[in-house]
C-alpha cells in the first residue's frame, strides 16, 4: 500500500535505507544489495530522488556516492514516517511519542485495534482507553 502512495516498492525502499541511516553514503552496487533490488531502476530512482533534492551525489574515487540531503525540506516528516526508531515494543514515531499515549488523549475513544504494518514484532495490539 505505501509503494502506491510513494509510487514504487523501489523508491519506499531506498527512503527506509537513507532515512534510517542519515549519516551514511551508499554507491549504487551496494544499494542494490541492501535492497535487492534490479540496478536499472534503482539507477532511476535515484535520478529521480536528487532531482528533487532528498538525496544528494558526491563523486569519489570514481564512484557516486548517494546519501540524504538533511537540507531537504521535507526531511523529518519522511523521517518518521520512514523511522525504525519506535517505543513500546514496535510501535510509536520518530519523536518517542508512542501511539498509546497519543490515543490514551483521544475523548470518547473506548478501544482502539492495530495490526499491520502499524505494529511490528507483533501480529496485533489491542488498546483499551479509558
Amino acid at each position: 500500500m505505501i509503494d502506491s502512495l510513494f509510487g514504487s516498492k523501489t523508491r519506499v525502499k531506498l527512503l527506509h535505507l537513507f532515512l534510517n541511516n542519515p549519516e551514511k553514503s551508499f554507491y549504487v552496487r551496494e544499494i542494490t544489495r541492501m535492497i535487492d533490488e534490479q540496478i536499472n531502476s534503482v539507477r532511476r530512482e535515484l535520478a529521480n530522488m536528487v532531482s528533487v533534492g532528498i538525496v544528494q551525489q558526491d563523486a569519489i574515487d570514481n564512484k557516486l556516492y548517494y546519501s540524504v540531503n538533511e537540507d531537504y525540506p521535507y526531511i523529518k516528516p519522511l523521517a518518521a514516517i520512514f523511522s525504525d526508531k519506535n517505543t513500546e515494543g514496535g510501535m510509536g514515531t520518530a519523536s518517542g511519542v508512542s501511539w498509546k499515549d497519543s490515543l490514551g488523549r483521544m475523548r470518547g475513544l473506548r478501544l482502539a485495534i492495530i495490526s499491520g504494518k502499524l505494529v511490528s514484532r507483533i501480529k496485533s495490539l489491542l488498546l483499551t482507553c479509558c
